[in-house]
């Protein structure tokens, strides 16, 4: 059993000890770092988790083995350099950071340090999504004509104005940092690398934070993708690939997985009916969390490559730009 530490303890930090915390055999959270100390007493105490005022005294626990952030993201560099440093695994929610620059510093520590390194795009976990990764990779699908996805959430309805998530310098992009980066990483995963990118991002209900992006994607194959994201609406997840022989998708915030076949012929019906697989129930934070605990114990690496976070940072870093300026911005 993984002992971990998790650090910062706002929503977020709670779902990921919710999802494992008496639930997992392979990991269990044994103490907590936080800024705001009263909002997570009864919390922790509930869950027998040690609620600590230092950071540094965790990490120099022999007794810990991995650390999982929740931290404001322009943090990321710093806390995983430390929890390196210390010798402890580490897991970040996204964005991993909010610069190439930094991004690769923190990978240089990890290196360094030997230590397993995890990020929490739990998504890319989700059955639904593998069956997607497979019917694209298995050549189900045929030749990829585009991919498209949208991802909602009513978080910025609801965020208070002492929140550091309603900061543009920590959220810039309206969308992007809050959900945009799960499409990000999931197109990468599915498509390979991206070199083009053009955002539009805009305030439509949210008070005190821009909440909803589009993005278009250009990929080194030829092929493209687009996302919409936005944190003002009620909460959904939705991929759908195009290929010259069916269409695969999500329906129902992931829970189902649809393959529609196209004709075989011109004027013709699909030669079989669609398959559909319901993956009701899936907790891929819980998924995520424990292929983190995996990697530690040596039974699988993470499934997230070091090269596909430098290149997913470097995207963000494009749209981050395409938003700020209006125009199409090349991924560095």
């Amino acid at each position: 059993m993984i002992r971990a530490a998790i650090i910062g303890l706002g929503w977020w930090g709670k779902m990921i000890v919710e999802s494992v915390q008496g639930k997992s055999d392979q990991i269990s959270f044994v103490a907590a770092n936080t800024r705001t100390r009263a909002k997570a007493e009864d919390f922790c105490r509930d869950k027998k988790i040690e609620l600590r005022s230092d950071l540094d005294e965790i990490l120099r626990d022999p007794k810990i083995d991995a650390v999982v952030y929740t931290t404001p993201h322009s943090q990321h560099e710093e806390h995983i350099e430390r929890a390196a440093q210390a010798g402890k695994h580490v897991c970040v929610e996204k964005p991993f950071t909010l610069t190439v620059a930094s991004a690769r510093a923190a990978l240089d520590a990890v290196k360094k340090a030997g230590v397993v390194l995890g990020i929490d795009y739990q998504r890319r976990f989700h059955p639904s999504i593998r069956e997607i990764r497979k019917s694209v990779r298995d050549g189900r699908l045929g030749a990829i004509c585009f991919g498209v996805a949208e991802a909602t959430a009513p978080a910025g309805l609801f965020l208070p104005k002492e929140s550091w998530r309603i900061s543009p310098e920590e959220t810039p992009a309206g969308a992007m940092t809050g959900i945009g980066v799960h499409l990000v990483d999931g197109f990468i995963d599915l498509f390979g690398e991206i070199v083009e990118v053009y955002c539009v991002s805009t305030r439509r209900a949210a008070p005190l934070v821009d909440d909803t992006t589009t993005v278009t994607l250009r990929h080194k194959s030829g092929m493209t993708s687009s996302f919409t994201c936005s944190i003002a609406s009620a909460a959904n997840y939705r991929v759908a690939v195009y290929g010259a022989r069916g269409l695969a998708e999500t329906e129902a915030n992931l829970d189902i997985f649809r393959f529609s076949p196209a004709p075989d012929k011109p004027g013709h019906a699909p030669s079989s009916q669609p398959e559909v697989i319901e993956n009701k129930g899936f907790n891929p934070v819980k998924a995520s969390i424990e292929a983190f605990a995996a990697a530690i114990n040596g039974a699988a690496p993470f499934p997230i490559t070091a090269d596909q976070i430098v290149h997913g940072v470097a995207v963000f870093e494009a749209i981050v730009k395409s938003a700020a300026t209006g125009k199409p911005v090349k991924v560095a």
